[in-house]
C-alpha cells in the first residue's frame, strides 16, 4: 500500500480533518485504513484544542465501505463495528462531508457523525442481503435511531438506494447543498461556529444525547457533567460575555 493512499489527518488550530485517500478504488476502506483511522482517533481523544472534525473523501465517490475481499478470515462486520463505534464516541463534534455516494459499512461511518452535510451527488446504498452478509448491531442500531424503523428496513431489508433528496427527507442529511464548492463553505461556516461554543457543555450533551439514543444513559454521570459545567470556567465566561455583548472565549475548563 502506497502511503499516500492511508488516511491523513491534519490538525489546524481547533479543527481537524480526517481525508480518505483511497479514490481509485472508490475510497474503500482496506484493513490498514482501520487501523489507522483508529490512531487518528486515539490521537484525536487527547488533542483538547480540537473542537470540531471532519471527514472527507478524494475523488468521485465518498467511500464503498469496508473492502471485505481483501482479509479472509477476519471479522470484517466486527472491524468495522469497532471503527464506527469509536467514531461515534469521539468527544469532539464530528462533521461528515458527503460530496458524492457511499455504500455499505459507509453508510454507518457517516451515520455515527453528529451532522452530515452533502451534494446533490450523494446516494446510499447497504447491499448487505445482496452479499448474504448479516448486517452489524451498531449499525442497525445507529440506521434506526436516527432514521426510524421505515428507512432502515428500505436499505437494509429492501435493498434500496436512495438519491440525496430522499436522504435529506428522511433525516440522512442534515443539509443538501448543490456542489462540492458550496458544501466546502457550508462546513466551513459550521465549524466555525461550533468552535467557538463551549466545549465542555458540547463534549457532555453529545456523550449523553448518544447514550439516551441508545438507551444506556447513566443518570450518576449526566448529574455529574452538569455540575461540572455549573462550577466551570466557561460558564462564568458565558455569562459575562453575555452580559457585555460580546462574544465569549470558552477555555474548556
Amino acid at each position: 500500500m502506497q502511503p499516500s493512499e492511508s488516511p491523513d489527518l491534519r490538525v489546524e488550530g481547533a479543527l481537524a480533518t480526517i481525508t480518505l485517500r483511497r479514490p481509485k478504488q472508490a475510497n474503500r476502506l482496506e484493513l490498514d485504513d482501520l487501523a489507522a483511522l483508529e490512531a487518528h482517533m486515539q490521537a484525536l481523544r487527547g488533542a483538547e484544542a480540537v473542537r470540531v472534525v471532519v471527514l472527507q473523501a478524494e475523488g468521485r465517490h465518498f467511500c464503498s465501505g469496508f473492502h471485505i475481499d481483501a482479509v479472509p478470515g477476519v471479522d470484517a462486520p466486527a472491524l468495522f463495528e469497532r471503527l464506527c463505534d469509536a467514531w461515534e464516541c469521539l468527544p469532539q463534534i464530528t462533521v461528515a462531508a458527503l460530496h458524492a455516494g457511499l455504500w455499505g459499512g459507509a453508510t454507518d461511518l457517516a451515520l455515527a457523525s453528529d451532522f452530515r452535510f452533502g451534494t446533490r451527488e450523494c446516494v446510499i446504498a447497504v447491499p448487505a442481503a445482496r452479499l448474504g452478509l448479516h448486517y452489524h448491531l451498531g449499525g442497525m442500531r445507529r440506521l434506526v435511531t436516527r432514521l426510524g424503523l421505515g428507512p432502515a428496513k428500505r436499505l437494509l431489508l429492501g435493498g434500496q438506494t436512495l438519491d440525496a433528496k430522499e436522504m435529506l427527507r428522511i433525516g440522512f442529511l442534515d443539509e443538501l447543498v448543490a456542489d462540492e464548492p458550496a458544501l466546502r463553505a457550508l462546513i466551513a461556516r459550521c465549524s466555525r461556529e461550533i468552535a467557538t461554543l463551549a466545549p465542555l457543555a458540547l463534549r457532555g450533551m453529545k456523550l449523553h444525547l448518544n447514550r439516551i439514543a441508545a438507551n444506556t444513559i447513566v443518570l450518576d454521570d449526566l448529574l455529574a457533567d452538569q455540575q461540572r459545567c455549573l462550577q466551570s470556567g466557561d460558564l462564568l465566561e458565558g455569562v459575562r460575555a453575555w452580559a457585555e455583548r460580546r462574544p465569549p472565549c470558552f477555555e474548556g475548563s
